[in-house]
């Protein structure tokens, strides 16, 4: 399982960027006021949740991986400049570094290459993911927003299953990951 939860932070939209977690004049995440519960998916053999920094008292000892958003670049802005994830079992901490901060985007740049979630994560990021897990045949993401983790599982010829409770995100992970389907694997 490779998923972006709602982290239980009340993201909250701002205006002229002030409040809480602003960028963007966004709308509130799905599920996102309540504090997030891990528990439901400890069981299956291989889990990645990103921000879990935020809940990571009620997380078994695990690995940590960082995403450096700004590949080496000074701050420029008051956000974030790295993400976490635990992964479950003991191994090696990773870190993957790829610019993905505000227009600033190393990856998935051009027309039809629109962030369409406020959280969304690069393809490349998720296939980092994949490739972190062990070598199972589907990679299940219970919270898949705009779909990149079914984008990256199709680009990695695994198969997915995905959930989304946002209509809206679903029609657009489903025409995200069939557009992936269409084109195939370019790189072998």
């Amino acid at each position: 399982m490779v998923a972006d939860p709602p982290y239980g932070i009340a993201y909250a939209k701002g205006s002229g960027g002030k409040g809480k977690h602003t960028v963007r004049n966004i709308e509130a995440i799905v599920g996102d006021a309540a504090p997030f519960d891990p528990a439901p998916w400890l069981d299956f053999a291989d889990v990645i949740l990103w921000g879990a920094n935020h809940f990571s008292t009620r997380l078994p000892h695990g690995r940590w991986i960082a995403w450096d958003k700004l590949a080496g670049l000074e701050a420029f802005d008051s956000f974030s400049d790295v993400e976490f994830a635990w992964h479950k079992g003991r191994g090696k901490d990773r870190i993957f570094s790829h610019l993905w901060k505000g227009i600033c985007k190393a990856s998935e740049k051009g027309i039809g290459k629109e962030r369409y979630h406020p959280t969304q994560k690069p393809i490349a990021l998720m296939d980092f993911c994949i490739r972190q897990c062990a070598d199972v045949p589907v990679i299940i993401d219970p919270y898949m927003g705009s779909g990149t983790t079914g984008v990256a599982a199709v680009t990695a010829q695994r198969n997915f299953i995905g959930c989304e409770i946002d209509p809206r995100y679903f029609d657009i992970a489903c025409r995200r990951i069939e557009d992936a389907q269409r084109q195939g694997r370019l790189i072998a």
